[in-house]
């Protein structure tokens, strides 16, 4: 447990570096004489970075060790923090931002990696608390880079992002275990790169996570687009800063994802998604009653946006859970193929809330979102289940787990990897009648990711 914490920690310090230019893009605009929307440019290269380095860096973690990979990345990111610092202009701050959100991706390679560490009946809780640590990143740097630049100016954040990067990589290259040997350090990085598309199309539950978790961001998306047009209409009649308000309420969500981890180690994840959605769902017409402005209404933005967040982060946990018990020896693969649709889930979202609100107002964007997650409720049903299964069973015990061969843990000698296997060939030996048994009727699983 003190790693996953410093890990919940790296991730914060990492998904933080992608935000806190969101509150800066202001100062930088005052310290470079430039327009704001020119200073806003910085936040869009961020994001693509961002983007970027899910799609090409982070299918690398099923091939290069992690610690490696990941101290790498760390050092990288505080290298583009700090030239962002000293950029002269704005095109070289953008082109460091780009370096910045592209290397800054160690959250999406850290949560596949201790699926890997941990028993599959503990992942839930642990992906609960990641994503805790992810989101308190989130929200601090929005908040702490704002003060700082407005008190130190806008490279005040920047450099001490990359002090915090740098601080954070060494203690991992202490704390990190060597991990290891890849399962696929003889693939071309070419077919790394084209595999998350033929893992959506050979992996129905993958699809499913998918199909949940886009639906549900692009609600989410539409709901912070809208809302934003909301209170700086005459209805509400406030500037920028009450969305960030607004946003601020949804901290608690950080006490709810572990929680919800728990939750999905005991129950599985489709139970846990079903009341995802329904959530999700049940958050539109609260979030409508914001339509009748005053108190009211702002109470009613406050409980279903909360409502919502909630709702989504939980799912989350749900749905990364599921994909990593798929494929032990492509967890980064899936990870990166599930987050690339969420993204464009979201940017699909965001127009459509605009379009919606445009439209019908702010009830508009309410109904656009309980339609979106109704659709992919019953979409997600409609996929069809491997092995003709009714659905992924919660795991019950230290040496079972759900999905294919999903052999991988950490035995009780406290190595990593062929934990679980470990333990089960223990039972074969104690038993071999038994166990031959089992294995004519059922098949051989002893290869991660091999089918019954």
């Amino acid at each position: 447990m003190p790693l996953i914490l410093l890990l919940a920690l790296v991730c914060g310090v990492a998904v933080g570096n992608v935000y806190f230019p969101q509150a800066v893009s202001p100062s930088i605009a005052t310290g470079l004489g430039i327009a704001p929307e020119e200073a806003a440019q910085v936040v869009t290269a961020t994001q693509f970075g961002y983007t970027t380095g899910i799609i090409l860096l982070v299918p690398l973690g099923d091939r290069v060790p992690y610690r490696r990979l990941i101290v790498t990345l760390l050092v990288l990111t505080g290298l583009g923090l700090l030239a962002a610092a000293s950029a002269p202009g704005l095109v070289a701050l953008l082109v460091a931002g780009v370096l910045v959100g592209a290397t800054t991706v160690v959250a999406q390679i850290i949560g596949p990696m201790v699926a890997g560490l941990v028993h599959a009946d503990r992942r839930g809780l642990v992906s609960g608390t990641l994503l805790a640590g992810s989101l308190g990143g989130m929200l601090l740097s929005r908040a702490l880079g704002g003060a700082l630049a407005e008190r130190l100016g806008w490279r005040a954040p920047y450099l001490v992002a990359a002090a915090l990067v740098l601080i954070v990589a060494l203690l991992l290259l202490r704390a990190l275990p060597a991990g290891p040997p890849s399962t696929a350090a003889a693939q071309r990085y070419a077919s790394l790169l084209v595999e998350p598309l033929r893992l959506l199309r050979s992996e129905p539950e993958l699809r499913r996570s998918c199909l949940y978790q886009s639906a549900v961001f692009a609600g989410f998306s539409a709901v912070w687009t809208g809302v934003a047009l909301l209170l700086t209409s005459p209805l509400y009649g406030l500037d920028g800063s009450a969305v960030g308000m607004l946003a601020l309420v949804n901290a608690a969500t950080m006490l709810c994802t572990p929680i919800a981890g728990r939750q999905v180690d005991r129950r599985g994840p489709d139970a846990v998604n079903v009341i995802c959605l329904i959530g999700v769902i049940a958050s539109a017409p609260v979030l409508a009653v914001g339509s009748l402005g005053g108190m009211p209404g702002l109470a009613g933005l406050v409980l279903g946006s909360l409502l919502l967040d909630i709702a989504m982060q939980s799912g989350m946990v749900a749905n990364q859970v599921r994909i990593y018990s798929l494929r032990p020896d492509a967890r980064s693969r899936l990870n990166t193929a599930y987050m690339a649709c969420m993204y464009v889930g979201g940017s699909v979202g965001s127009w459509l809330g605009i379009g919606a609100y445009g439209q019908a107002g702010w009830p508009g964007v309410c109904v656009l979102v309980a339609l979106v997650t109704a659709l992919a409720l019953g979409g997600g049903m409609a996929i069809p289940r491997p092995d003709g299964a009714a659905s992924m069973p919660p795991v019950s015990g230290r040496s079972e787990s759900y999905g294919r061969g999903s052999s991988e843990g950490v035995g009780r000698d406290g190595r990593l990897g062929d934990g679980v296997r470990a333990d089960a060939q223990r039972q074969v030996a104690a038993h071999p009648g038994e166990a031959g048994e089992k294995q004519a009727s059922h098949g051989d699983h002893s290869q991660p990711g091999t089918p019954a």
